[in-house]
């Protein structure tokens, strides 16, 4: 399958979203561990992700200590998958760049996200959020 733009929203649960000439082709949530293999496989024109690490703050601090450092522990691992397919894109020779959650925009519901995008089949956040980040660059010209 031709891959234009892939978008990635990297987590426990990553979430894939590939766009051809504009319109969603695809919506995948696969385990993190298989980014690499995702990217070598589609071979995409461009790469989107949510890049936590674009965030001044990206927790809060109330609640306990104990859910404060969970939270820590989370973000540093989407921090390394960020980073993991910054490094893997660049050594495919795959434009790539991320997007911030705040840019991104507020995560839609499956109706919403049927509204903006017309996708009809079944969908998670992990994907919504995948194929929103990459939205505005699903037009792009092939570089």
């Amino acid at each position: 399958m031709t891959v234009h733009i892939l978008g990635i929203d990297p987590g426990a649960s990553t979430g894939l979203a590939a766009f051809e000439g504009g319109a969603l082709q695809f919506l995948r949530t696969v385990e993190p561990h298989t980014i690499e293999h995702m990217l070598r496989s589609y071979m995409p024109a461009r790469v989107v992700f949510e890049d936590s690490r674009l965030e001044s703050k990206v927790w809060t601090t109330a609640g306990s200590r104990a859910a404060a450092l969970k939270i820590a522990r989370n973000v540093g691992q989407i921090d390394a998958w960020c980073s993991l397919i910054t490094s893997v894109c660049a050594d495919l020779g795959i434009p790539a760049h991320g997007i911030s959650p705040t840019a991104k925009g507020a995560k839609l519901d499956a109706e919403a996200f049927a509204l903006v995008t017309h996708w009809a089949a079944r969908s998670n956040q992990h994907e919504r959020d995948a194929a929103m980040v990459a939205w505005p660059y699903r037009r792009a010209v092939k570089s």
